[in-house]
């Protein structure tokens, strides 16, 4: 068994007909669609452009980087846009910083010690088959401190772990699925998304999500912050999602104790941390805390603190260069990521979003916040149907959203939280609702009728529990 190998997303084929729509969109935003009082032509050229970026990143004509760089260019060229500000994205701190992140996942990987972080977890709770699903998401926990990729977690090291402990009882695609392994797949991708949400920097478009909180609701979101507002609700998903999953869909197995011994015949082969792997559990260790740190260390910037375990990695060659540009999906997320954060700043320049949320707040009127905060999150929850991505989806309703909660007197930390939250607990909905949904789904262990009723329960269960719980806790540490 092996969980090093860098799991890719599918490749996206090249569709002209899907391209041609993006043109279309953009031409019926911007000639046909009345422009807004307040915005200039050149501003509605931009958000023109900005829909057809949102369209491409759901439609695929081609690779979502590809479509990202022709965003860009446009805005250049019919959106007036100087290049010096549409590649100001591309030195943004931010970007940065989950390069280099995403890049110590790489060296977690190589040196074998996130798979003997999940072989801990396994050895110590993994007896039954519940406490091998609890095994599985507390490794997923762990990682999301500061691995910002779910399918550098979930994909590339605790899915080939769940497969391989499906094995050692004979559980694999097929009529064999539902004697466990069925319940493992289920169980890691629905708290994968958990994990996800409990953590900053346990995505890039988390750290999106971060910086559009700055852009349109002046809230500032740092590791601890996000940290501390997710914990309550957080906690109490990580240990109801993987019982409820248990219930719903049971596995034929419930005892397991040839996956504790098999943890501990893998650790001694592993032996004790040494050499490189000692080095990475370091600085992954030290990187986490700066990151802590920095909440409250101004002159302490998270983007420098990766770089510098970076440099680290590169001194000590735990993590080598041949490697680095290996790594297919850290720059594919540079480039994108790039793009989309210049695009969610340039298109708040142009005045549509005060534009929408004066038209929205008169709408509501004398609506309750509460009320409109239920709806307006459940309605951002289920429109991830029509999605393929968080980025994506992020990019496309979270300026909106936002500015529509607060309008209405919703407290702006509140309003962002709520929905930074909701957009990491919303990828469980689908098979294709995150890079790391159609890697397992391919597998076999889950029909679609399963994954899709789980999905819809789980979303169900996990909205009542951020709700419920959130809006009691960020009372108590005086959100609102």
């Amino acid at each position: 068994m092996s969980d090093q190998s860098s799991v890719r997303p599918h490749a996206v084929p090249f569709r002209p007909g899907r391209l041609l729509a993006l043109l279309a969109i953009y031409l019926i935003v911007v000639y046909l669609v009345p422009r807004p009082e307040g915005v200039d032509p050149t501003g509605w050229r931009v958000t023109g452009v900005f829909f057809a970026t949102i369209a491409g990143l759901m439609l695929q004509p081609m690779p979502g980087a590809q479509i990202v760089v022709i965003g860009v260019t446009m805005l250049i060229v019919v959106g007036g846009v100087s290049v010096g500000r549409a590649l100001s994205g591309y030195g943004s701190a931010s970007v940065w910083m989950v390069l280099a992140a995403m890049l110590m996942s790489r060296a977690l990987r190589d040196s074998g010690l996130a798979r003997r972080i999940a072989l801990l977890f396994i050895r110590a709770i993994g007896m039954t088959s519940l406490g091998l699903g609890y095994a599985l998401h507390l490794t997923d926990v762990t990682l999301a401190t500061g691995v910002p990729s779910i399918t550098a977690r979930s994909a590339s090291i605790v899915f080939p772990i769940a497969r391989s402990i499906s094995g050692l009882y004979e559980s694999y695609p097929g009529p064999s699925a539902a004697r466990l392994g069925t319940f493992l797949m289920t169980c890691m991708y629905q708290t994968s998304v958990v994990a996800s949400a409990m953590f900053f920097y346990s995505s890039a478009a988390n750290v999106l999500l971060g910086e559009l909180a700055r852009e349109y609701a002046g809230v500032t979101v740092t590791w601890t912050s996000w940290f501390v507002a997710g914990l309550l609700p957080g906690v109490v998903s990580s240990v109801v999602v993987p019982y409820a999953v248990f219930r719903l869909l049971a596995p034929q197995l419930k005892l397991t104790p040839a996956a504790p011994a098999f943890a501990e015949d893998e650790l001694n082969k592993l032996g004790p941390i040494r050499g490189i792997e000692g080095v990475v559990l370091w600085v992954f260790i030290s990187v986490v805390t700066l990151w802590v740190a920095s909440s409250w260390i101004d002159w302490l910037s998270p983007a420098v603190v990766a770089l510098l375990g970076i440099c680290v990695l590169f001194i000590t060659r735990a993590l080598e260069w041949d490697n680095v540009l290996g790594e297919r999906s850290a720059w594919d997320v540079f480039v994108w990521y790039g793009g989309v954060l210049m695009m969610g700043g340039v298109l708040n320049e142009t005045g549509v979003t005060e534009v929408f949320a004066i038209w929205v707040g008169s709408l509501f009127g004398s609506v309750p916040w509460g009320f409109v905060l239920v709806a307006t999150l459940a309605i951002y929850f289920y429109a991830h149907y029509f999605f393929a991505s968080t980025t994506a989806h992020a990019l496309a309703m979270f300026p909106s959203f936002v500015t529509l909660l607060v309008s209405v007197g919703v407290p702006p930390a509140v309003a962002v939280y709520s929905l930074v939250f909701v957009n990491n607990l919303m990828a469980g909905l689908t098979h294709y609702g995150t890079t790391t949904s159609p890697v397992i789904f391919v597998e076999g262990y889950v029909s679609l009728r399963d994954w899709w009723r789980m999905g819809g329960l789980m979303s169900a269960l996990n909205l009542s529990i951020w709700l419920s719980f959130g809006m009691v806790w960020w009372k108590v540490l005086g959100l609102w």
